[in-house]
Parts: structure tokens; C-alpha cells; sequence
């Protein structure tokens, strides 16, 4: 399983939990995993196409998804999936 890390703003979704244990052999099936186990978090990650928002990030260890396989990038046993939302400054 790896271990999702969740973003402040999503930690309502699974009581609180900072990090979940989440099974799946690549970064999709992980976060449908997430959904399935904590439900609510494809309508803040996903928009109505079924694509990644803009505004969300994912990384496995410390690559960025956008720069290689997208949600096909494959996640193995002890990886760490870090869900990072956009944050506006000002």
C-alpha cells in the first residue's frame, strides 16, 4: 500500500488523518482507492471531464506526475503520494 499524504483542506474527508494507507499499482487506481475508502474527494480532485484539476498537483516521492506518466505513473508498496492543492498568494 502506499501512503497518501492529504492536504489540510481534504483531512475533513477521512477524520482528520494527515496520511492513509491506499492500495493501487498506479497513481489512478490509488486515488480511486482514496475515493472509494473516503468518499468525496473525485469531486474536489477531478473536474466534470474526469481529468486532474488544474489547481491539483500529485507527486510520488518527489515527482511531479505532470512530468512523466500523468495518473498512469506507477505507484509501488511504500511509496508516498502527496496530493497538493494550488495555493493563490497575494
Amino acid at each position: 500500500m502506499a501512503t497518501v499524504r492529504i492536504p489540510t483542506p481534504l483531512r475533513s474527508l477521512c477524520a482528520g488523518e494527515a496520511e492513509v494507507e491506499i492500495p493501487g499499482a498506479t497513481v489512478e487506481e490509488v486515488l480511486k482507492n482514496l475515493e472509494g475508502a473516503h468518499p468525496g474527494f473525485a469531486e474536489r480532485l477531478y473536474d466534470d471531464g474526469g481529468k486532474l484539476r488544474r489547481f491539483v498537483n500529485v507527486y510520488v516521492g518527489e515527482e511531479d506526475i505532470r512530468f512523466g506518466e500523468g495518473l498512469d505513473t506507477a505507484v509501488a508498496e511504500k511509496d508516498v503520494v502527496s496530493i497538493v492543492p494550488a495555493v493563490a498568494g497575494g
